[in-house]
């Protein structure tokens, strides 16, 4: 939902009085609050997309068990490095 807010210029009139012309148009339209409002807004994913997010930390998970099993790899410690 796109929203213009335009003003022009009057013939006496400041490029000052102008700018709160605009500022006043834009406030009262209320995009300024709309933006922030999804300013940090994120999509939920897909069933899919989480999916194979979970497969893929699974086989992560074996694949870490095994080379641990083998002694390729040393137990990671839990807490502060």
């Amino acid at each position: 939902m796109a929203i213009n807010v335009e003003v022009e210029k009057n013939n006496q009139e400041s490029t000052a009085n102008l700018i709160r012309r605009f500022t006043k148009r834009v406030q009262g339209s209320g995009i300024i609050p709309r933006m922030r409002k999804n300013r940090y807004f994120k999509r939920a994913k897909s069933p899919a997309v989480v999916r194979m997010a979970r497969l893929k930390k699974l086989a992560n998970k074996a694949e870490y068990e095994k080379m641990l099993k083998l002694g390729k790899i040393q137990e990671r410690t839990s807490g502060r490095r």
